[in-house]
């Protein structure tokens, strides 16, 4: 890594992008080299580009999800570190990304000075996390039989879409008998007895986005 910190910004909202712009172009030692308004630009011009750290948010409108991004750019040897900053703090959201390979987890209320340290460990291959977010995690250590699985909470996100068993079984590319054994062990964790009971319980405990 150079003396100088080259950013990618991926962010569907231009007005975002701009805004982080002037942030962190205010940091001497960082250099914004490019903006991706897609996830698969960002996977693109991650690959093509000298860039240290891709500021990565999950929520684009339409195509590949953020979390996908992740998993192509950090899959490559000698590929950017990826700092998620992002307004989701589910465990749907953090889960999927940190498992792809993000280096950090921020949301976007974080201070001007919180987000360019994080850039700064990030280019160092050091982990950031937010505070609420690195909370939700430790209590997922905490309580490991409580927490949904990943892929609990990918059907259940499903679920919270208005999805039946049939298109969940069809989307995660699993049986029916599996999708109802999963929400079966759901409703247990979540102590509930329906679909309907489940998602507003993983809702108020910001398990799943409603």
């Amino acid at each position: 890594m150079s003396a100088t910190v080259r950013l990618l910004l991926a962010d569907d909202h231009p007005i975002v992008r701009a805004g982080l712009r002037a942030v962190l172009e205010t940091e001497p030692d960082f250099a914004v080299v490019a903006e991706a308004a897609t996830a698969e630009a960002a996977v693109e011009l991650a690959r093509r580009l000298d860039v240290d750290v891709v500021l990565m948010d999950l929520q684009f409108g339409g195509g590949m999800h953020g979390s996908e991004a992740i998993a192509a750019i950090t899959g490559r040897p000698g590929g950017p570190q990826v700092l998620v900053l992002t307004t989701y703090d589910t465990d749907a959201d953090v889960l999927a990304a940190i498992e792809a390979g993000a280096t950090g987890y921020l949301l976007k209320d974080a201070p001007p000075e919180e987000l360019a340290a994080a850039v700064r460990a990030a280019a160092t291959g050091r982990s950031v996390l937010a505070p609420a977010v690195a909370m939700r995690l430790m209590d997922r250590v905490r309580a490991p039989g409580e927490a949904l699985t990943r892929r609990e909470t990918e059907v259940l996100q499903l679920v919270a879409q208005g999805h039946s068993n049939q298109q969940i079984s069809r989307l995660l590319f699993l049986s029916q008998a599996t999708v109802k054994s999963h929400l079966a062990h759901i409703y247990t964790k979540l102590g509930v007895d329906s679909r309907t009971a489940a998602v507003a319980a993983a809702t108020g405990r910001g398990l799943i986005r409603r």
